[in-house]
């Protein structure tokens, strides 16, 4: 209850405070691992020390109880802020449908879904109450349109409107998007993507007729080509993965594959290049033809090749389920720690904000999550997300209908249920 309390009381403060976690379990999900009865101290937004007995100054102390503290977690590749009702169009904006014609035969690398960014999405408290600190935004290709989505980027669900970190372009390979300006077929995709990298090297001038790039598509293509910004693939068949492989040695891309349901069989060659694998661990059955190797074990068999895996859900609305794919991972073989990790540190280092977030460590900033019993298990709630120092109010829209229909002291007609409910139910 004091616990809950102290909560309570900082929720209500929007300002950053310096406060010590006292007696805690820290997942620092860095090189330190596990830390028992350990002490977090918050200094102006940031963590200024980790260790035991550390001195509070003038620091609010919470006693954690010896429960888990973690960093705040990864919420996927999503469209959290970009969407709010997925069947209607007009509250959707993480996709650009171009390429519907041979007139309209264009590929826009330049769409930045980052512009279209709601703080004030209702899909932000529904996340962070369920200690979800920041997500990737994802701009990802359409079927009727162009195999390149867009860019997209880190964004910190603290209320900020703009971008935590680089940009980051993404690609879709495979059957699933064979779109109408790659003829329906994988191998087009590959003839395409050479004819983007032509294009930017000036091997087809921008006046040609069979340019697909605009001018401003071509300056942003560049900055991802020969080790620029990172690239992520959304692609599943083993055999498109190696593929992907060799292309991206080839021209020098700094790549991610997201969904890789096959990519356990690519596991030693994903590992020596040095590319982070974003997987959903709850894929077992084949959604298609590119998925036919799907399996529980894919993490476990990708972490023990070396590969760096994550985790990614692609439902905005349902990125509170990621620890329980992250915990069926580990209960399918995957170590605990990497398990974490999939949700904190793997994803920022891939992402470019390992600097300041995915871990507990002095320097980063005090993004952190109090739960009550281990993050993995579904059961387990958090108890009080920081960002950035301030402690975040644990409510959002699903807690106040919750509130509003249960509470003992709602207004009542002649003692039934609350107003809200309606005639035919009171």
């Amino acid at each position: 209850m004091s616990l809950l309390a102290a909560g309570s009381l900082l929720a209500t403060n929007a300002a950053a405070q310096d406060i010590l976690i006292r007696n805690a379990t820290v997942h620092t999900a860095t090189a330190r691992g596990t830390l028992q009865n350990a002490d977090v101290l918050v200094r102006d937004g940031r963590i200024a020390a980790v260790g035991s007995g550390l001195a509070a100054g003038n620091a609010q102390v919470i006693d954690a109880q010896g429960k888990p503290l973690t960093p705040a977690l990864f919420g996927g590749i999503s469209e959290i802020g970009l969407e709010e009702v997925s069947g209607e169009d007009a509250t959707t904006d993480g996709a650009l449908a171009l390429g519907l014609t041979d007139k309209d035969m264009v590929v826009r690398p330049e769409f930045d879904v980052t512009l279209a960014y709601n703080p004030e999405s209702v899909l932000l408290p529904v996340a962070r109450v369920e200690g979800i600190g920041f997500t990737l935004l994802g701009a990802l290709p359409t079927a009727g349109g162009s195999i390149v989505g867009g860019q997209g980027a880190v964004m910190r669900l603290d209320g900020s409107i703009d971008p935590f970190g680089p940009k980051v372009l993404f690609v879709g390979l495979g059957g699933d998007s064979a779109a109408n300006l790659t003829g329906t077929s994988r191998a087009a995709q590959w003839m395409l993507l050479d004819q983007l990298i032509d294009e930017i090297r000036g091997r087809i001038p921008p006046a040609s007729d069979l340019a697909l790039l605009t001018p401003s598509g071509r300056s942003t293509l560049a900055r991802y080509i020969g080790g620029g910004g990172r690239v992520v693939f959304e692609v599943h068949r083993a055999a498109d993965i190696r593929q992907l492989l060799r292309w991206s040695k080839r021209h020098g891309v700094n790549i991610a594959v997201s969904g890789g349901t096959e990519a356990w069989k690519v596991g030693t060659e994903l590992a020596a290049a040095r590319v982070p694998v974003f997987v959903n661990p709850l894929a077992n059955l084949p959604a298609d033809f590119d998925q036919l190797g799907a399996t529980l074990e894919n993490a476990a068999r990708l972490r023990a090749a070396g590969v760096e895996v994550g985790f990614t859900l692609g439902d905005s609305h349902a990125a509170a389920k990621l620890r329980q794919l992250a915990g069926n991972a580990v209960a399918n073989g995957l170590p605990w720690e990497d398990g974490l990790a999939g949700l904190t540190r793997v994803p920022a280092e891939a992402f470019g904000v390992g600097d300041r977030l995915g871990g507990i460590a002095p320097g980063k900033l005090a993004d952190l999550v109090l739960w009550s019993g281990d993050p993995l298990e579904v059961n387990t709630v958090a108890r009080q997300v920081w960002l950035g120092g301030r402690a975040m109010p644990m409510r959002s829209r699903q807690t106040e209908l919750r509130d509003r229909y249960l509470r003992s002291d709602a207004p009542r007609e002649g003692g039934g249920l609350p107003r809200a409910y309606p005639a035919s139910v009171r």
